[in-house]
């Protein structure tokens, strides 16, 4: 299973589920290891590619038993092989001093060279690290049903210690890896998963409840909901998207939410007849554009080894087209909320900032000044920018562009 995800043909957490599935005669504890053995690997592959001298599969799971769990020989016995003592010797003895910064960082070289632009090796060396820990989970107070208050003290009832976001006024920070998605509180709607840097990303749009929005990239539609819920189920909102198959899994959130306001919509692009008929006359649209997805790689490790400097190229393209067709639906006074969780500037300001030269009668609105009307602290200046290291969230880019 590890020598398919190490492919990188699929999802690693796609190929995982699909061999949890075919063995179902495997126990928990047993099922948790190979999670947790699989990611393992994944955060610390370039540590352990130098350790093994790119020695397969094999002998990176016993790199990553070795030296990330600190097992040693005899521990690691029972899993030995012919030969594989004098393997666990080399590994456990690998010089890492002539580690290159993009091994140090975890990260690839490609990535390394694109981002030291913009950091120096130190904050680039801190980002790296911080994106190959594991995420926290943190939840989404559906405050339609409830506050946070009342549901931190009902969880904790249930013997689960969630604390509040420092920086999302409706999150909850859950100690552990509880299953969430058995607990009352996640069945009736009453929360739901979602990282604190996604909801703080919703608070740019700021909808209000007479607004019409749209969610132009609504996916699963987490934010759908986050937007629903500042609407205080009122107005309208449109949940677009070009797979149907992920707008069906919104059905299920939606009817737990309570919300009332979601309609969701399968488009064929970004030009479909639907998102024309609405040109001039939307309050807020959010484009939660397709990127490369750096910014979430303490919970999908692999997509760094998935994507590539010819994957952004071609990404680049569609958010630039997104920008442009999702953005003339705004009406004039409306908002345009172009977001990513990319790391990558050619995925983020750069395109902003073409199509500002592109379409002078828009203008950025500075993501503090929104924020702080909303009692947000964040000092990112014009743009909004997370990171891990930072501000404990997943990597995030967010831009406000008002139409005069």
């Amino acid at each position: 299973m590890l020598v398919a995800i190490l492919r990188f043909e699929f999802p690693a957490d796609a190929v995982l589920s699909r061999y949890l599935r075919e063995h179902r005669e495997l126990g928990p504890a047993d099922r948790a290891f190979i999670a947790d053995a699989v990611f393992g690997v994944l955060r610390g592959k370039r540590l352990l590619d130098h350790a093994t001298g790119d020695g397969g599969a094999r002998a990176l799971l016993l790199a990553w038993l070795a030296r990330s769990q600190g097992l040693n020989t005899r521990e690691l016995e029972p899993l030995l092989r012919r030969g594989d003592a004098a393997l666990v010797a080399a590994i456990k003895g690998a010089d890492t001093r002539a580690l290159t910064l993009a091994q140090r960082a975890e990260l690839p070289d490609w990535v390394v060279e694109r981002l030291l632009a913009h950091h120096s090796e130190q904050d680039l060396l801190q980002l790296g690290r911080s994106l190959s820990e594991p995420a926290p989970l943190d939840l989404r107070v559906n405050t339609l049903r409830a506050k946070r208050d009342a549901v931190a003290a009902a969880l904790a009832a249930s013997g689960i210690n969630a604390t509040p976001t420092p920086l999302a006024p409706n999150g909850l920070r859950v100690d552990g890896r509880p299953a969430i998605n058995r607990h009352p509180l996640f069945l009736d709607g009453t929360v739901e998963v979602q990282d604190e840097g996604s909801q703080l990303l919703c608070s740019l749009v700021a909808p209000t409840r007479h607004d019409l929005v749209v969610d132009f990239c609504a996916g699963a539609g987490g934010k759908t909901l986050a937007l629903g819920a500042l609407m205080h189920n009122r107005g309208r909102l449109y949940a677009f998207d070009v797979s149907a198959a992920r707008l069906r899994k919104l059905q299920p959130r939606l009817a737990r939410s309570g919300l009332s306001n979601v309609h969701p919509q399968t488009i064929v692009g970004e030009n479909d007849l639907r998102v024309k008929r609405l040109a001039g006359k939307v309050d807020r649209v959010l484009i939660d554009a397709p990127c490369s997805g750096l910014g979430t790689l303490r919970r999908n490790p692999d997509l760094k080894w998935r994507q590539s400097p010819h994957s952004v190229a071609e990404l680049t393209l569609k958010q630039a087209a997104i920008l442009t067709a999702a953005a003339r639906m705004a009406k004039p006074g409306g908002r345009v909320v172009y977001a990513t969780c990319s790391l990558l500037a050619e995925e983020n300001e750069a395109i902003v900032e073409a199509f500002l030269e592109r379409n002078d009668d828009f203008s950025v609105l500075h993501c503090d000044s929104v924020l702080a009307q909303h009692d947000i602290t964040l000092g990112t200046g014009r743009y909004l920018r997370l990171t891990p290291q930072t501000h404990g969230t997943d990597g995030f880019f967010g831009a406000i562009l008002e139409r005069r």
